[in-house]
């Protein structure tokens, strides 16, 4: 068996452990505004828990920056919600990891500390491991696909597994297809034997990980605010991102070649701690729904675009473009769907395997 089955089983087992502990029920973040205003904004709110307070600051944060995909769709949600609750409810967004890392962010949404996040799914896996399951190998060829799968009954129930951690998932933000880049010492990713040996830094995430070390290269996972320096000075050979992030992000700058491979579809959910969602009224619940999918719709939209231009687009910033034939690389990784068998259970794959062949 694979070494990431023990690690996350182990995982699996003391999250299960502490779950029965975890502290669901704090109190909402609140922020007063001036007298004058807040007297009226309250007075214009429908009744609700008495935990809250109006105008309610939801403080949200995100590991990327503002002009990314899911910045542009977080900046439409919090329009959308601010307009909708006539400021009872104030989106206040910290990007490029102002309230910390990935990690950081998903374990503040647990212990009260951070309000709202997006972030991929296969980094919540750590607490609900069948968050990762839209993460397995060449599961979608498309992002249509993708989407009607992240949108199914499937992943609503698998979403459930995260509110005993104190988190609920509104809906479901878009970050790509992941992808191969390497630097200019270590040359282009061809062929499955190109990946054996490669340093590669990937995410917290297991699947990725197991996808990686499937295709014989070492994945280390490591944070993505520290990835560019990382790459600079020479501490990963490679990384695997979607399009949109290496472009945004400048990635670049710091490798040399793109190699199309797709490996991974990046789902990345959009969540709001529990105890503040279930202290809304139902009126501010629905508010918040619909703005978060029309959140997602556009994210998905752009993500979209973005993955179709920005390969010409890295084209003009020097990167070279491969494409490599795929086939060898999901034989390669024919293997990771059985590995996660034994951690999600057979009957989800079997779901899984179902649906995406429908």
């Amino acid at each position: 068996m694979r070494k990431y089955i023990t690690a996350v089983t182990s995982m699996i087992l003391a999250l299960t452990l502490a779950a029965s502990g975890c502290n669901s029920g704090g109190t909402p973040a609140s922020t007063q505004a001036p007298a004058d205003t807040a007297a009226a904004r309250t007075e214009a709110a429908p009744a609700a828990n008495s935990d809250i307070t109006y105008p309610l600051t939801i403080h949200a944060g995100y590991s990327t920056g503002a002009d990314d995909p899911r910045g542009v769709g977080f900046q439409k949600f919090k329009e959308t919600v601010e307009k909708e609750t006539g400021g009872n409810i104030i989106i206040e967004i910290h990007p490029s990891a102002e309230l910390g890392n990935d990690a950081d962010l998903i374990a503040g949404l647990i212990d009260g500390k951070v309000d709202m996040t997006v972030s991929s799914a296969g980094n919540y896996a750590a607490y609900a491991t069948k968050m990762g399951v839209s993460a397995l190998p060449f599961l979608f060829s498309d992002f249509d696909s993708a989407w009607s799968f992240v949108d199914s009954d499937i992943m609503q129930n698998v979403s459930g597994d995260l509110e005993q951690f104190n988190i609920h998932v509104l809906s479901y933000f878009d970050n790509g297809f992941r992808c191969v880049t390497t630097s200019e010492k270590t040359g282009p990713v061809k062929t499955v034997a190109d990946m054996a040996g490669l340093n590669i830094r990937t995410p917290e995430n297991q699947i990725v990980m197991e996808t990686m070390s499937a295709l014989k290269a070492n994945p280390k996972s490591f944070p993505f605010s520290e990835l560019k320096e990382a790459l600079k000075n020479g501490e990963f050979d490679a990384q695997e991102n979607p399009i949109p992030v290496i472009y945004n992000n400048g990635l670049y700058e710091v490798q040399k070649y793109l190699s199309i491979t797709n490996h991974s579809y990046d789902a990345m959910p959009f969540t709001i701690r529990n105890d503040i969602w279930t202290s809304l009224t139902p009126e501010y619940r629905d508010i918040l729904t619909k703005a978060a999918k029309d959140a997602s719709d556009e994210n998905r939209q752009i993500i979209k675009k973005q993955t179709e231009d920005f390969i010409s687009a890295l084209e003009e910033k020097g990167m070279e473009i491969c494409y490599p034939d795929l086939e060898p690389f999901k034989e390669a990784t024919s293997s990771v769907m059985d590995v996660f068998a034994s951690i999600y259970g057979q009957e989800l794959i079997d779901e899984v395997k179902k649906y995406t062949k429908s």
